[in-house]
């Protein structure tokens, strides 16, 4: 099966057009994931905000596939690494990516999970509502994966004082359930739909 993005990209026969495509829709990829992570809200328990990254990196992984759903989600790094204000709250910065860094884990998630939704989704997950849902959960599940245990290794240098797991699930996870369940649902409800506006217009055009 193929994705959505390429389903709408030029024929293999022009080569070059695809591959320029191609290009800008990972490019687009990472900067609907940078405008996303600019709604954002500070919570003053945890160095983590709730931004709406996730959607983001939900709908780009899904739409373009695994390879070039990584590529935009190396983008996204790339462009907050050398300083633009992609990053949640208009930040940017190698800092970011860094073992120290309480959010760094999350960034490097989206990169794994571009990977997992876009290969679920390129399997055929993302045309029906349960299925979508199923591929944008693990999507969560790899971001938090890696996440939780770089926040945990982050958080003592950060609070002065050595921290437990619950302090972290606390700080990392149980803020965000609610929000991400929305975003979660809301990307996977996009999909489907958005299929069968790809049909339609194909059929339109017979």
């Amino acid at each position: 099966m193929t994705t959505l993005a390429l389903a709408l990209a030029p024929p293999r026969e022009r080569a070059q057009a695809r591959v320029v495509y191609q290009v800008a829709v990972a490019l687009a990829g990472s900067l609907l994931v940078a405008g996303l992570a600019q709604v954002s809200i500070k919570l003053p328990f945890t160095p983590v905000p709730i931004t709406g990254q996730t959607l983001g990196v939900l709908l780009v992984g899904a739409a373009l596939g695994p390879a070039l759903g990584v590529l935009s989600m190396g983008l996204y790094l790339l462009e907050g690494a050398i300083g633009l204000p992609f990053y949640a709250e208009g930040k940017g910065g190698t800092e970011f990516l860094g073992f120290a860094s309480a959010t760094g884990g999350y960034l490097w998630g989206f990169v794994l999970a571009g990977a997992l939704v876009g290969r679920l989704s390129r399997s055929g997950w993302d045309r029906s509502l349960r299925g979508s849902i199923g591929a944008m959960l693990l999507g969560n599940v790899v971001i938090y994966a890696v996440g939780l245990p770089w926040l945990h290794h982050a958080l003592p240098a950060l609070v002065g004082a050595p921290v437990k797991v619950e302090e972290t699930l606390a700080s990392g996870l149980y803020p965000f359930v609610i929000g991400d369940t929305i975003k979660l649902l809301l990307a996977a409800g996009l999909l489907p739909v958005a299929w069968r506006l790809v049909g339609r217009g194909r059929e339109d055009l017979r």
